[in-house]
């Protein structure tokens, strides 16, 4: 006998929960149907999500073509999922069944259950969410908390996939926009490699067998092709150990902290990597000023979720500074982070009363900004790539060649 899970009403909308004992749901079901109860939902008390035979409210679920990780595709589709069938007033325990049965990852809907039996056991959407943290962010949790709080789940959660969908669609743009540069510069820099270890070497072995005297470029160019032929896997090995000892040196608090410092001084880039921490501190403040939750919260919960070291220093003074009862205006000017654009707007809408959509339309007006740099940058890379690849093989090809002359000149 198998042990369920369930929630149902009895005749006058009470809800009642318990354990029942049987082969199978189905069988669960007709039990707690038996006893004048409307079920709402039932659960396996085990349930081996790895086993491609499970069977759930709808039917037998292949498991085994399930991703085992959660991306954030699984998490927004999640969001917007929830956020639809709370709104259609599906309760949320038959909303999370009906998602459960949905899901592409092994990994979400082993986490669905738990929220599952968490909240039957009387804990709030919220609270069951606190216990899956590498699932659901600060920003998650006390989002629900509020939407819980106000009686504006749906609403809150139609906030947050909305949110999150952006926040989605900006980061493919600026990955898509990154790509072709990427592709560039390693066809470029993988061209250079071949030409020179397996071509220039060629023509070294020929140059061996006449008595000239090799041109300086020649010489050098013969000194770097050998060089990495004879020393490939050193090369390799330093390369692979110099970027293991910088990952993990950017896993220290102080080397994360230098190296975000040194990323915002950077010139040309200093600013886009600024904007783009900005863009995802606004875009969180927004949506978290917008759903109700204070001020003091929101700034809490931004600077544990911006994912910038520097920027959450900021944050966590310009809190304390709002804690005394100054104005944002103050501490975000005293930083010296946020340029005057910013202080301005965040400024009036302090004084309006609509500092949400002030926070949303620096949003939009930075993510706007970081679209235009990447434009910028990609139609200035290529042909400042191409005429340095350019430059580079026709070195190349000067180093060959000149030998080559002198050769034809002995031969004349």
């Amino acid at each position: 006998m198998l042990k369920f899970y369930y929630i149902a009403r009895n005749s006058q909308g009470i809800k009642e929960t318990g354990v029942e004992e049987a082969l199978n749901q189905e069988e669960a079901v007709s039990k707690i149907h038996a006893r004048g109860l409307i079920v709402v939902s039932v659960i396996p008390e085990n349930v081996d999500i790895f086993d491609s035979g499970k069977v759930n409210a709808s039917g037998k679920v292949k498991f085994k073509q399930l991703r085992s990780r959660i991306t954030r595709s699984d998490l927004t589709l999640f969001c917007r999922q929830l956020s639809t069938l709370l709104w259609a007033g599906v309760s949320i325990l038959k909303s999370l069944d009906v998602i459960s049965r949905q899901v592409a990852s092994k990994k979400l809907y082993a986490t669905i259950l738990g929220l599952q039996k968490h909240m039957e056991a009387g804990l709030s959407f919220h609270e069951a969410m606190a216990f899956y943290p590498k699932v659901f962010s600060d920003l998650w949790v006390n989002l629900v908390e509020s939407g819980e709080a106000s009686g504006n789940l749906a609403v809150v959660l139609g906030r947050l996939a909305t949110y999150l969908e952006r926040d989605a669609e900006f980061r493919s743009k600026v990955i898509s926009a990154l790509i072709y540069p990427i592709i560039l510069l390693s066809a470029g820099i993988g061209a250079l490699f071949f030409i020179t270890v397996k071509i220039v070497p060629t023509f070294a072995e020929i140059f061996k067998s006449f008595d000239i005297a090799l041109p300086v470029l020649t010489r050098i160019l013969i000194k770097i092709s050998d060089l990495l032929r004879n020393n490939l896997m050193v090369i390799v090995l330093v390369i692979v150990g110099v970027v293991f000892v910088f990952k993990n040196y950017l896993k220290t608090k102080t080397g994360r902290r230098r190296f975000e410092s040194f990323l915002f001084k950077l010139p040309v880039f200093g600013p886009f990597f600024m904007a783009l921490t900005v863009e995802r501190f606004s875009s969180e403040m927004s949506t978290l000023l917008e759903s109700g939750v204070p001020i003091l919260y929101s700034l809490e919960i931004s600077e544990r979720s911006v994912g910038n070291l520097v920027m959450a220093e900021i944050i966590h003074k310009i809190k304390d500074d709002v804690s005394e009862g100054k104005p944002l205006r103050e501490p975000m000017e005293k930083s010296a982070f946020f340029d005057p654009m910013f202080v301005q707007m965040v400024s009036i809408g302090e004084e309006i009363g609509e500092l949400p959509q002030m926070f949303k339309k620096i949003n939009s007006f930075y993510q706007d900004y970081v679209s235009m740099f990447l434009t910028r940058f990609v139609a200035m890379f290529e042909p400042f790539v191409l005429v340095f690849m350019g430059g580079i093989i026709g070195i190349i090809v000067i180093s060959i060649f000149l030998p080559i002359f002198e050769i034809s000149k002995i031969g004349g």
